[in-house]
């Protein structure tokens, strides 16, 4: 039988106590993985991946500050890419953890860039669920259209609803018995026992302060040497787009890449091709004897 995964908390730099899930392995044979969630989504997107991948390697999944179990920052204008990365180094330093994978869907996709540019040494690889150093402004106003924004709803078949309204067009097909599972992802009881987001309503802030330009991260994602990297595209995603994926494969070559039919922003990760893809990469690049760089050779 598999251990349900433990709570952990600890301390961002600034004081805020933040969550995560780790999953034990039920054998420890590779290095650990990292799961970085969305927006306005949290650890519990990942629980599917984590019970796949934890057979042979820890895995952690984070709840980012202002969702799930994590406290909401006081100051909205900390919800920002570069707390987010100082706060994923804090649970990192206070796991002495010197090495992982990360996987990263949309927002979490950003994060593993910036960690990745900044400390290779550290990163094993990245795979990036949806996401790329140039957001594509359609899906970035769709985002800002609900993030934190949608109006209350008084049962869970109402938050189905909801949740369907907001991704039906990006997860097409999904059952009604799904799309409450999806729901209560991103939904807590409140004390009156209603469904509510489980996130600060303020993240949608950040939105205030857009990137000066569509292709601002570009910059970021050149600085990424040695680091093997895995682009993962839904095919009607309107957050990454195909010639966002074309461009980041001139630049760097040795990129794999795939695309999930029938998916837009984001993949579930559940998909068979999805853990096809993720289990060759995190077969290669996660064990414990990789070397920094290995299999991107110029």
């Amino acid at each position: 039988m598999t251990a349900d995964p433990a709570d952990y908390y600890y301390s961002s730099t600034d004081g805020l106590r933040l969550y995560c899930r780790i999953y034990s392995p039920t054998r420890s044979a590779g290095l650990p993985v990292l799961c970085l969630p969305g927006l306005t989504r949290n650890s519990r997107d990942f629980v599917g991946l984590a019970g796949h991948l934890r057979a042979d390697r820890e895995v952690y999944a984070a709840d980012l500050r202002g969702r799930g179990r994590s406290a909401w920052d006081p100051d909205p204008s900390h919800y920002q890419l570069p707390t987010y990365v100082g706060d994923v180094w804090s649970l990192l330093d206070s796991r002495a953890l010197t090495r992982v994978l990360v996987v990263g869907t949309s927002l979490g996709a950003l994060i593993a860039m910036a960690m990745a540019a900044t400390r290779p040494d550290r990163i094993a690889g990245i795979i990036l669920n949806d996401a790329g150093p140039e957001l594509d402004p359609v899906g970035l106003r769709r985002i800002a259209g609900y993030a934190g924004k949608l109006p209350p709803v008084s049962s869970w078949a109402e938050a189905a609803a909801q949740t369907k309204s907001v991704y039906g067009l990006a997860l097409p097909g999904l059952s009604d018995e799904q799309w409450l599972e999806y729901a209560r992802c991103a939904y807590r009881e409140s004390a009156a026992g209603t469904p509510i987001p489980d996130m600060d309503p303020k993240i949608s802030e950040a939105f205030n302060k857009p990137p000066s330009t569509p292709g601002d991260l570009w910059p970021l994602f050149s600085l990424i040497q040695g680091v093997p990297i895995l682009v993962i595209r839904g095919a009607l995603s309107d957050i990454l787009s195909v010639a966002t994926v074309a461009r980041m494969l001139r630049e760097k070559p040795n990129i794999r890449h795939i695309t999930v039919a029938n998916r837009g922003h984001t993949p579930l990760l559940n998909e068979r091709e999805c853990l096809a893809a993720v289990d060759a990469f995190v077969a290669q690049y996660g064990n414990l004897t990789a070397r920094v760089g290995e299999g991107h050779a110029p």
